[in-house]
């Protein structure tokens, strides 16, 4: 197979999650070689990914969007996308934003049932 990379990528052995679906799909992976401009992302069972996606890496909680370069079974090619733009909110930040429109939401229905007692 011929390696069609402009850049060698390091073998790595990092837990990461991709995430996609308006944060609302997520599949843990294992990426199994890394690089500035892309990564190998190998998954335990069969994954239905999008073209376009976000990659979570679980030591430092690093998020970046990525783009499928390849696909088999268990494993995808991902290049990543360029870092300029539109900046990321990481997957913690979106968990704890989904926890407060929550509570605001308790909030205002305890609030509207307050003034109609």
């Amino acid at each position: 197979m011929i390696d069609r990379r402009a850049e060698g990528r390091r073998r790595t052995y990092l837990g990461a999650q991709v995430v996609f679906n308006r944060r609302l799909n997520i599949y843990d992976c294992l990426v199994r070689d890394l690089s500035d401009t892309g990564a190998k992302l190998l998954f335990a069972n069969p994954a239905m990914i999008p073209d376009g996606v976000e990659v979570t890496f679980n030591r430092g909680g690093e998020s970046r969007r990525a783009e499928i370069m390849w696909r088999s079974k268990f494993a995808v090619g991902i290049r990543f996308a360029s870092q300029q733009g539109s900046p990321y909110i990481s997957l913690e930040a979106t968990r704890k934003i989904r926890r407060l429109e929550t509570e605001q939401s308790a909030l205002k229905a305890r609030i509207a049932e307050l003034s109609e007692a």
